[in-house]
C-alpha cells in the first residue's frame, strides 16, 4: 500500500469510526479482467460466499460475471441484483448464468428453484432422487472427487462422488428421466499444487468419454441450438498472501493447455467458480487499539475487531491477515487480541508491530477480502464493521 492510500484509508476511518472494511470496487474489476484475459476461454461465476455483499454482486454483474451460489438467500441476492431486467431476461440470465454448486440441498429449496430451471450439482444417488421428487425440471452436474493435496482447504472429503463412480450416477440419473449437462469439481481452495488441476482435468475427460461409449446423452442445447457439456473447473485460483504461493498466470498457462489438449471439440463450455480470487485483495481492514497491556514480557495489542468477526477467515479459512501500523518506530513481536471475553480471540501472538502505539492508534491489514466478513457474528453483542465502498 502506498503513503497515499494509506493517508486516505486513515482519514476514512477516523471520519467513519472503527472497525471498517474497505471494498476497492476497482481492485474487483481488475481481478476479473486478468481473470478473463489469462483464461480467456473459461466463464467466470463468481463464487458468492467469499462476500456476499450485495455492492461486490453488482460490479461482478455489470461486468459480466456469471454467479456460484450454494444457498437460497445467495441465490436471492443475485435474483435481486438482476430484478430490473423483463422477466423473460432474468429467466434467460437465471438459465444461463447461475449455478447452485452446493451438492447437498433441503427438499424446500428444491422446490423453490425448480420454476427457474436452474442448474444445480450432485453427487450421490439420495440427492438424485431428491431432485426428481421436488425439482425435476433443472439441470444437473455431477460433481467428482478429485485430489486436494497441497491446498488451503480441502473439500473432497466432504463433496464429490468417486470418479470410478461416476458414470454409474448419470445412469442412474437418465433412468429417473433426468439431464445431466456436464461434470464439476473443486481442487481445494488457495490451491498451490497445480498438478490438482490435471488430474481432476484427467478425470472428467475419462468420464465424458465412458459415457459416451456407454451412449449416455451429456449436456444440453445451448441458445444458438448447438448441443454442448458443461465442464466446471472450480475455484482454488490461488492468491498472492505470500511470496511462496504460486502465480495465477503459471496456473493459467497449465490450463489453458490441458483444457486445449483434453477438450479439442468445440462443444464443450467450460466455466470456474473463482471467489478469493476476485476480492482477496480488494479489502482492507481498519481497526483500532482499544487497550494495552504487557503480559510475559511482550506487548499486547486488544483491538475492535477480532476471530468472531473479520479475523474469522483465521479459524475458517487458515489464512493469517498481518497487522500493520500506520505509525513509525522499532518493531517488536506484539500479541493482538480481538475485543470479546473469549480467550479463542486471539489474532496473533507474533504480530510485528511498533512497541510503542497507544490506545487510539490505528492497524490495518490487507487483502482481508475473502471469507471474513462474510462470516462475521455478533458474539458477546459486538457487531461486524462498518463497510464503506471506493471507486465503485
Amino acid at each position: 500500500m502506498t503513503e497515499k492510500q494509506k493517508e486516505i484509508l486513515e482519514k476514512s476511518a477516523k471520519e467513519h469510526g472503527t472497525p471498517v472494511f474497505f471494498i476497492d470496487h476497482e481492485k474487483i474489476r481488475e481481478n476479473y479482467r486478468e481473470f478473463r484475459e489469462k483464461l480467456p476461454d473459461v466463464q467466470a461465476y463468481f463464487a458468492v460466499k467469499a462476500n456476499s455483499n450485495p455492492e461486490i454482486i453488482k460490479t461482478m454483474y455489470d461486468m459480466g460475471a456469471s454467479f456460484d451460489v450454494a444457498s437460497f438467500p445467495e441465490f436471492m441476492l443475485v435474483h435481486d441484483n438482476i430484478k430490473h431486467l423483463p422477466e423473460k431476461e432474468r429467466q434467460d440470465f437465471i438459465w444461463d448464468k447461475i449455478i447452485y454448486a452446493n451438492t447437498i440441498k433441503p427438499a424446500e429449496v428444491l422446490a423453490k428453484l425448480n420454476e427457474y430451471k436452474i442448474l444445480v450439482t450432485f453427487d450421490n444417488i439420495e440427492e438424485l432422487r431428491k431432485i426428481k421428487k421436488h425439482a425435476p425440471d433443472v439441470g444437473l452436474v455431477l460433481r467428482i472427487r478429485v485430489p486436494n493435496t497441497g491446498s488451503m482447504v480441502e473439500l473432497s472429503s466432504k463433496f464429490g462422488a468417486h470418479p470410478g463412480e461416476a458414470v454409474d450416477l448419470i445412469s442412474e440419473a437418465v433412468n429417473l428421466g433426468l439431464g445431466v449437462e456436464g461434470i464439476s469439481f473443486h481442487v481445494g481452495s488457495q490451491c498451490n499444487n497445480f498438478d490438482n488441476y490435471s488430474q481432476a482435468l484427467n478425470f472428467a475427460s475419462s468420464i465424458f468419454k465412458e459415457a459416451e461409449l456407454r451412449n449416455y446423452q451429456i449436456g444440453f442445447i445451448d441458445k444458438e441450438g448447438k448441443k454442448r457439456k458443461i465442464l466446471d473447473i472450480g475455484g482454488g485460483f490461488p492468491v498472492k498472501y505470500t511470496p511462496d504461493v504460486k502465480s495465477f498466470s503459471a496456473l493459467s498457462v497449465k490450463l489453458n493447455s490441458e483444457i486445449k489438449r483434453l477438450f479439442p471439440k468445440e462443444d464443450v463450455q467450460v466455466i470456474a467458480e473463482p471467489g478469493r480470487f476476485m476480492v482477496a485483495t480488494a479489502c482492507t481492514l481498519i481497526t483500532k487499539i482499544i487497550g494495552k497491556a504487557v503480559r510475559d514480557g511482550k506487548t499486547c495489542y486488544y483491538l475492535d475487531d477480532g476471530v468472531y468477526h473479520t479475523f474469522s477467515g483465521q479459524v475458517f479459512d487458515h489464512q493469517h491477515y498481518p497487522l500493520h501500523s500506520f505509525k513509525g518506530g522499532e518493531i517488536k513481536i506484539c500479541a493482538t487480541f480481538g475485543p470479546t471475553c473469549d480467550a479463542f480471540d486471539t489474532i496473533s501472538l507474533a504480530d510485528e508491530l511498533p512497541e510503542d502505539l497507544q490506545i487510539d492508534d490505528l492497524l490495518y491489514a490487507e487483502n482481508i477480502g475473502a471469507y471474513t466478513v462474510a462470516s462475521t457474528t455478533y458474539f458477546n453483542g459486538f457487531p461486524p464493521p462498518k463497510v464503506v465502498h471506493l471507486n465503485k
